[in-house]
């Protein structure tokens, strides 16, 4: 590799350009182009987006990094995000909640995501199914 195509490669990578493009450029396998900037300091430049104020995470506000062509991150960790939906319930979006009435006792009750319940605690399900009489 010569001093021109390092300093061409130098330029490129600044520029924003992919280790492909650069390396059409200078004639240079990619291979050799990503080790090369990977040695010299000038690795993943193009692959990270500009980090802006809004993008933080919404627990610890740590600022998040979002890379190209992912899905963007809401949270920093695993940790965060549990924190984060276990202090906001009222944020999640239930889609399935359904309303019924008990067959046992007659009281109406919701469950979430199942769709064909029929008793509103373990208490009527067993007395319905034994007809109150002890477990053997």
């Amino acid at each position: 590799m010569t001093t021109e195509q390092k300093t061409q490669i130098f330029t490129l990578r600044a520029q924003g350009y992919g280790y492909t493009s650069i390396a059409k450029a200078v004639e240079l396998k990619k291979d050799t182009v990503k080790s090369f900037c990977r040695r010299n300091g000038v690795a993943g430049i193009r692959a990270v987006k500009q980090v802006d104020q809004q993008n933080r995470c919404p627990q610890c506000g740590k600022v998040l990094i979002q890379a190209e062509k992912k899905k963007p991150r809401r949270f920093c960790s695993d940790q965060c995000r549990q924190a984060w939906w276990n202090a906001h319930p009222e944020m999640v979006k239930q889609k399935a909640v359904y309303s019924y009435v008990c067959s046992t006792c007659g009281k109406p009750f919701t469950a979430y995501g199942n769709s064909r319940r029929k008793y509103c605690s373990h208490q009527c399900y067993v007395q319905a199914r034994f007809q109150g009489g002890a477990v053997s």
